[in-house]
């Protein structure tokens, strides 16, 4: 049988210093696991350790460089959850106008790193452990000009489905998630994100805009249930619906 007390697990989760994955770190704590957050931003860290318990470790990890997150696996030694979050604002704007370099290097991060996590976290994954990974709505309902977003969501879905065959019995999942009110947005002047806000929320069926912690109960889920591998499981308020 699947253990799914969290008392006894180790939970890494990389991007796990804001938003959805310092909420997800925070739900994973109340629940009991040990958590390990990693990012780039030794600022980061150190302030989502003050919102975690004496337990949670902070460990500094670029990555968009193998050799590091390489390093920082085989530092941790085994654990049970990976929940892969991490991402710089989201790229939007007309393919004419889309810088390729700048389009790249999101890739890097959303995808690649991704890759990189899945492929040197496997071998620490102690048994019925997981990899829960991080795309979004865009991939199947793109908007206009979100070239760049739809392209890296769809390769996440499809990585997903991959991994969860070349890695089982490790069983991996990812959350799609809609809009949610979170610093993914930080580059939007203020009266726009409000603006963003408001308007979704007059037209999505539940009435608002997502947060960071219905995402986050999402990654918990598709930790503990032991029959769930290869699945996509949609967050969105709604969003495919209207």
């Amino acid at each position: 049988m699947l253990n799914t007390d969290f008392a006894s697990q180790r939970v890494v989760i990389l991007g796990g210093t804001s938003g959805i994955g310092l909420a997800t770190a925070e739900r994973a704590a109340a629940e009991g696991a040990a958590v390990i957050v990693a990012s780039r931003h030794p600022d980061r860290i150190d302030a989502a350790l003050e919102l975690l318990p004496d337990n949670a470790e902070g460990h500094v990890v670029d990555v968009r460089r193998e050799d590091e997150v390489s390093d920082l696996f085989g530092r941790l030694g085994s654990f049970d959850h990976l929940a892969f979050t991490a991402g710089e604002t989201l790229q939007i704007g007309p393919i004419a106008e889309t810088d390729l370099d700048g389009a790249r290097r999101a890739l890097d991060v959303r995808l690649w790193g991704a890759y990189a996590a899945a492929k040197h976290a496997g071998r620490h994954l102690r048994a019925g452990g997981s990899i829960v990974l991080s795309t979004g709505i865009a991939g199947v309902r793109p908007g206009p000009d979100w070239t760049v977003a739809a392209s890296i969501c769809g390769a996440l879905d499809g990585l997903t489905r991959a991994l969860a065959v070349e890695l089982a019995p490790v069983r991996v999942n990812a959350v799609s998630p809609g809009v949610v009110r979170s610093d993914l947005w930080r580059e939007m002047r203020d009266e726009d994100r409000s603006a963003m806000y408001d308007s979704l929320s007059e037209t999505l069926p539940v009435g608002r805009v997502g947060e960071v912690d219905d995402i986050a109960q999402t990654f918990v889920y598709l930790m503990r249930n032991g029959y769930s591998s290869g699945t996509i499981v949609t967050v969105d308020g709604g969003s495919l619906l209207v």
